[in-house]
């Protein structure tokens, strides 16, 4: 049964026939999403193929087609790509349909209190590999996001990342737990929603910001090459 690619299919399947709303038109915003896709993708491939190596979380073979690259599973790639694909989409519709930025008064001390809360744990827990390196990275990108764009977006992506969390839940709880993703518990705190490592939530939100910051990134700049060529 090859649940796992089932459930790339599903998440990214809505979201792509949806970027041609007329609205949203998703679409027009390939040529900076599908950069800030291969940044994030290349990182967690790395990221993902060393920590599989170390044991400290592995796949069940009999959700999954059996093709590997670089000791990860096609559909763990695929992973990569198909949500952070979703998660922006997420992120565009709401910046469509929400015209209020309700978070934004709040966003940057939720970054502050992010950075001050996760950098101490990181250190504390260093012995649990996913929990320190996860916290420390999250901590590093968030610092990146609020010296390259302040937060000018980050109280929409706080909203994206909340409404986020009904997928990722769904999609996460089933690979936890048939399992088609199984964890060794000795590298992370040993603490689950339901059947997710606490930790996935700052890894997702990781995926997503580092994600939404090189878009948003790419997005201002080419607003400003539009702006030179007008003038």
């Amino acid at each position: 049964m090859y649940i796992y690619l089932y459930l790339n299919l599903f998440t990214i399947f809505f979201p792509f026939v949806l970027s041609f709303d007329k609205r949203v038109h998703f679409y027009t915003h390939w040529s900076s999403l599908f950069p800030a896709i291969a940044l994030n993708a290349l990182i967690f491939v790395i990221w993902d193929s060393f920590f599989t190596s170390i044991g400290v979380w592995g796949f069940n073979p009999d959700y999954l087609l059996g093709i590997y690259l670089f000791e990860l599973p096609l559909e763990e790639l695929l992973f990569f790509f198909t949500v952070p694909y979703a998660c922006v989409f997420i992120y565009e519709t709401l910046n469509t349909y929400i015209a209020k930025d309700f978070l934004q008064p709040y966003a940057k001390f939720i970054s502050v209190f992010l950075i001050l809360v996760l950098t101490p744990l990181a250190f504390i827990f260093l012995n649990k590999f996913y929990t320190s390196v996860t916290f420390l990275f999250l901590v590093l990108v968030q610092v990146i996001h609020l010296f390259t764009l302040q937060d000018k977006v980050l109280g929409r992506f706080y909203l994206a990342y909340l409404v986020h969390l009904v997928p990722f839940l769904l999609v996460n709880g089933v690979l936890t737990a048939l399992p088609i993703v199984w964890y060794n518990d000795f590298y992370n705190l040993g603490l689950r929603i339901s059947t997710i490592p606490i930790e996935d939530t700052m890894y997702s939100m990781l995926m997503l910001l580092i994600t939404i910051t090189v878009y948003e990134v790419l997005n201002e700049r080419k607003v400003k090459q539009k702006a030179v060529v007008m003038v």
